[in-house]
């Protein structure tokens, strides 16, 4: 039996499948909206979330004008925003629910100019999976491809995530 059979869904996990019962064409617009609300960062910068599972989250970008430098491509910070969200998504479906997801660094290599809309996918392994929902506190260093319109990679990136107990109040 895989990691992944025995693992089960976190509350954030738990609260996008009630998303499965949205009618199929409206599910993204739903999707986007309610990440939109919970994160109001995204819903500023418009990210799309394309796809989200415990394994995978994919979100884009498209190449408007409200985030767009000086040379009318995305700009470097909301290519930072949308690796960051896209690695910090697919942590946040991953801890335990006593536990809270925290970035702890960020290094991004700007290779080329990017050309278009933008789209990171960031994704975590089963054993990566496991040892978050094993731990009440550690951390992980998130895979993710920030890919342009033309496919080209403009940008690598690495992030790492921390998760620590939450609180008692």
């Amino acid at each position: 039996m895989t990691h992944a059979a025995v693992m089960k869904p976190n509350r954030l996990a738990r609260s996008l499948a009630k998303l499965d019962r949205v009618p199929a064409p409206l599910r993204p617009w739903v999707r986007n909206k309610v990440m939109g609300r919970t994160v109001p960062f995204t819903g500023t910068a418009g990210l799309e979330f394309v796809l989200m599972t415990p394994q995978r989250v994919e979100i884009a970008i498209a190449n408007r004008r409200p985030v767009q430098n000086h040379i009318h491509g995305v700009h470097a910070a909301a290519m930072a925003l949308l690796a960051e969200t896209a690695t910090g998504m697919v942590v946040g479906m991953n801890v335990r629910d006593d536990c809270l997801p925290l970035a702890k660094s960020m290094h991004i290599d700007f290779k080329k100019r990017a050309q278009g809309a933008m789209r990171a996918v960031a994704m975590l392994s089963d054993e990566q999976r496991a040892l978050m929902q094993q731990s009440h506190k550690g951390e992980v260093s998130v895979q993710v491809q920030v890919s342009d319109e033309s496919g080209a990679e403009p940008i690598q990136c690495e992030f790492i995530w921390a998760w620590i107990p939450t609180s008692k109040k």
